[in-house]
């Protein structure tokens, strides 16, 4: 019944088009020199002399005799709109007629305000610019299906405000990332997105066949070992904003194609990192709501400077009571989790390094709910991280954990080509065991090592889950415009 009722109205809508040619009004436009936007034609509500020129869509549409009302909308709000017969004239009169909800029109005229007390802007003369054929979805039920939300995102924006607000604040937030990082002496770099190596990050990889080149390439898991071919070649400050795609499931959390911020800056370390990872997030969240304290999904955070950073062996044994400075075994360590409930998978060979980053994972991440710098990590899971002062076992690294979800990753880099060799080559040796999500060898990135690397500072922050953060957003897909899913199998 549904279908059948779109297509009558959609068959109805076509009559009008037609009725528009018959008249010799194009339905689908050209140019039209838009002046104002309605939010600036709200900010000058009492001057009733300004003519204004504007244009947008029509999300509502009542005609009475001969007057005719419409709601305008465009990105910055929404207008009523009067038109009148005796003042624009009979032929525009006929025009207003084939005209409805979804169209965009352009209009000029003055304000003034109804009997009831509504802005309004009363009609000189107007222009059709594209008729709508598909009907919206009523004002009273919206759009309220998530699945064709995300996949209709065209309309979801038109009919959910909230919508438009929450990627008009993703845009923000890229903008202001990259104020913040130009006023600090970065750079902005494009690095390949078809990389000859799956390598820069754990993760399996998108793999593709380039024709002319006749091999495998992949999509980028992460553009870390290109920025850091940059310093190499004498760059200090780096930085990227864009893609990264990674072949793994799709959650709330997740999307295979998602946009990463990753800089890298010379003669840092990762307390350097970590210094501009909390007054850049902290900076931002004030920036946006002149404040630092915000509601996600009903708890309350505080985004204010300074955050807690506590290393990974201190907060799994602060929550488990494991204290691997302890442990003198791989089995023991494997016990323990056990003891607790842990589920371990029978095809991995764990060590206790191994079960420490297992006990995070199970029970401390989803505690962290005010931001905390985890830090000094393992160097088993970490291949490209330097290695601490105190132990060959651990790394200079951190990751950033708000709301029990991680936001951040650096380390202090490793700039050593033999050292770094033999963390690839034991990348190697876990892919040929099983795990799809290991390293490649990367003869280049070593050989560009070779030539010498300045010591640096690397931060990669999920710009997605940022943004989520920011928002208040539950899902990842509510703050990308076009989330990766299934391909649709009709489409009527």
């Amino acid at each position: 019944m549904a279908e059948q009722t779109t297509s009558y109205i959609m068959g109805e809508k076509l009559k009008k088009v037609q009725q528009l040619r018959d008249m010799d009004i194009e339905p689908y436009g050209r140019f039209f020199d838009k002046k104002d936007m309605i939010k600036d034609i709200w900010n000058n509500k009492d001057d009733s002399e300004r003519i204004f020129i504007t244009a947008g869509r029509i999300v509502s549409y009542r005609r009475i005799g001969k007057n005719g009302f419409a709601h305008l909308k465009d990105p910055s709000g929404k207008i009523q709109i009067y038109v009148n017969k005796g003042e624009v004239g009979e032929q525009e009169y006929e025009i207003f007629k084939n005209i409805g909800v979804g169209d965009f029109i352009g209009i000029e005229g003055r304000l003034f305000y109804t009997q009831t007390g509504e802005l309004t802007l009363r009609a000189i003369k107007y222009t059709v610019l594209s008729k709508n054929i598909r009907p919206l979805p009523d004002k009273v039920h919206g759009l309220t299906d998530v699945e064709l939300r995300y996949r209709q995102r065209y309309v979801d924006l038109v009919m959910n405000d909230e919508v438009m607000d929450t990627m008009k604040k993703r845009f923000k937030i890229i903008s202001y990332i990259r104020r913040y990082l130009e006023n600090k002496g970065f750079y902005e770099v494009e690095t390949p997105m078809l990389h000859p190596v799956a390598s820069g990050a754990n993760a399996k990889p998108f793999v593709t066949f380039h024709n002319a080149l006749d091999q495998e390439m992949y999509l980028r898991i992460a553009p870390e070992l290109y920025l850091k071919r940059l310093l190499v070649g004498g760059f200090e400050k780096v930085f990227e904003i864009n893609r990264s795609f990674r072949n793994e499931g799709i959650s709330i959390k997740h999307n295979p194609e998602f946009t990463m911020m990753e800089l890298y800056q010379a003669f840092a370390d990762f307390n350097t990192m970590m210094d501009i990872a909390e007054d850049l997030i902290s900076s931002l969240a004030f920036t946006l709501y002149g404040k630092y304290e915000l509601e996600y999904e009903g708890k309350m955070i505080n985004l204010a400077k300074p955050w807690r950073r506590v290393t990974m062996a201190d907060i799994v044994k602060e929550k488990t009571g494991f204290d691997i400075h302890k442990v003198t075994s791989d089995e023991e360590a494997i016990n323990f989790a056990k003891s607790i409930d842990i589920p371990l998978d029978p095809k991995v060979k764990y060590t206790k390094y191994g079960i420490l980053n297992l006990l995070f994972e199970e029970k401390v991440e989803s505690t962290l709910i005010n931001p905390t710098f985890v830090t000094t990590y393992p160097k088993e899971i970490s291949p490209l991280s330097k290695n601490s002062y105190k132990s060959e076992d651990w790394v200079d690294r951190f990751e950033l954990f708000i709301t029990g979800r991680e936001y951040g990753n650096a380390y202090s880099e490793l700039n050593d080509p033999m050292e770094q060799k033999a963390r690839f080559e034991d990348q190697v040796k876990k892919k040929q065991e099983g795990d799809d999500e290991a390293c490649d060898m990367d003869l280049d990135y070593i050989r560009a090592l070779e030539y010498g690397m300045p010591p640096a500072g690397g931060l990669g922050i999920g710009i997605d889950r940022l943004t989520m953060l920011l928002t208040n957003s539950a899902s990842i897909r509510d703050v990308i415009l076009f989330p990766t899913l299934k391909k649709e199998k009709n489409i009527d």
